[in-house]
């Protein structure tokens, strides 16, 4: 999720010669290079509850969702960052309506199109209420029983989207669900979400155990304004580490682990997830706009800085941290009045996939994300003003954009000649016939 360039916050050479070829995935095919786009299931709600905002709704896609699929085959993508809406599937305890995920997900089964299935996606069912609620972890994990044992055919998964902006804006920005604003409310939403997540993983590899789960988390960093602005600056650098050290079972430093005790979360619930490591099942996916980089004021107040280090430096930063393989999980800017403004971005960001390559860091995808134009994204959904934002891939009539032409052409160009450092760090995607959906 890009975040609105006023947000603010205060504190309490390209490539080696190819020697192996990378194809389009098909039915039991190794992926060495994973081109992806998604279909944004965003359901946040405001106006303190009462109003629920439905990306699908809003931007169409329950009533042209066949015509979504073909614009996804129109541009040779062999991957979609999907899910059904969690607030319509999820109807109650042991209660699910699966009609709808039923009859898309067959439809991408049918097309071959590999699902990254994401099942959680900035909030949750009315009868759970919000991020707050200490019950989410073990009602979301048994969802995603569910879903695992309806679609045993399914193998990547992304449970909870971009786990520590779902709890940033949820529970310190106050712009939606629980819409608090304190340092106690981000900290009980994030080991809610967190442990979610990895309950979820838990639940799905009981039933899928070659599960492949893809995090997409957002990736930033706080540049100092000046000198008296590097104590701040330094604290928000491991701040936005929190929600990916809890969920691969990673140590945080001190200041974090004080940060976190004095603001709810206990020694015990604290080393649960040091206990609970599934790291070895996991892609780090990141995503990367020009906002997700800051710039941090003496006062402790700071703001969107545009891009300075940029995709691959911070993505560096992770990986030196985590020692995943990476995937670029979303990325993209408005189209202007050019109308190639957003091709630019398209060619920066795709550099910078094949500079970390380069390096030596193992990546293995990369997303425009979305694959429409999406709707209210310049209020980061926090507003329902039905404003269109011009940032996909197609705009709301199905229209190809000039973004759209040029990802089809890098999609053309670069999946013959990519390389692939080895096939060790290839994606074994298992063959989509496997198993089939359950009977309701």
């Amino acid at each position: 999720m890009e975040q609105p360039a006023g947000a603010t916050f205060r504190a309490g050479a390209l490539y080696d010669d190819a020697a192996s070829t990378i194809r389009p995935p098909r039915r039991g095919a190794i992926a060495n290079f994973m081109f992806a786009t998604g279909i944004e299931n965003s359901i946040p709600t405001i106006d303190n509850g009462r109003t629920r905002v439905d990306q699908m709704e809003s931007c169409g896609h329950y009533r042209h969702w066949r015509l979504d699929f073909d614009c996804v085959e129109e541009l040779g993508i062999g991957y979609l960052r999907y899910g059904p809406p969690l607030h319509t599937t999820y109807a109650g305890p042991g209660r699910y309506d699966w009609e709808f995920a039923d009859v898309t997900l067959a439809d991408l089964r049918r097309r071959e199109i590999v699902p990254i299935l994401d099942l959680c996606h900035f909030g949750v069912p009315d009868w759970i209420g919000n991020f707050q609620n200490p019950d989410f972890p073990q009602l979301f994990a048994l969802y995603a029983a569910a879903f695992a044992e309806r679609y045993p055919w399914i193998q990547l998964y992304t449970p909870v989207n971009e786990m520590f902006i779902c709890a940033v804006f949820s529970a310190k920005y106050g712009w939606w669900n629980e819409q608090e604003t304190s340092d106690r409310a981000f900290v009980t939403a994030l080991k809610h979400i967190v442990k979610a997540n990895v309950m979820a993983m838990t639940e799905i590899l009981k039933r899928r155990p070659d599960a492949i789960f893809i995090q997409s988390e957002s990736s930033e960093y706080f540049h100092a304004d000046s000198p008296a602005a590097i104590h701040a600056a330094e604290v928000r650098n491991r701040w936005r580490f929190l929600s990916l050290d809890l969920n691969y079972g990673n140590r945080v430093n001190s200041d974090m682990y004080e940060y976190l005790l004095e603001n709810g979360m206990s020694r015990e619930e604290y080393h649960w997830f040091l206990t609970h490591r599934l790291k070895q099942h996991c892609i780090l996916g990141n995503d990367y706009y020009w906002t997700n980089e800051h710039r941090v004021f003496a006062d402790g107040h700071s703001e969107a800085s545009g891009e300075v280090f940029g995709y691959s430096e911070i993505t560096r930063q992770y990986h030196e941290r985590y020692g995943l393989p990476i995937m670029h999980t979303e990325t993209n800017l408005r189209e202007g009045p050019t109308g190639q403004e957003a091709v630019q971005w398209l060619w920066k960001e795709w550099a910078n996939v094949l500079r970390i390559r380069n390096v030596g860091i193992p990546t293995v995808g990369f997303t425009w994300y979305s694959l429409t134009d999406q709707m209210d994204w310049d209020t980061a959904l926090r507003e329902k003003n039905d404003r269109v934002h011009p940032v996909g891939l197609f705009d709301l009539d199905r229209n190809i954009r000039p973004v759209g032409r040029a990802y089809k052409k890098l999609i053309r160009d670069w999946r013959d000649i990519l390389p692939s450092f080895s096939h060790c760090l290839a994606v074994p995607i298992a063959p989509l016939g496997g198993g089939g959906e359950k009977a309701a």
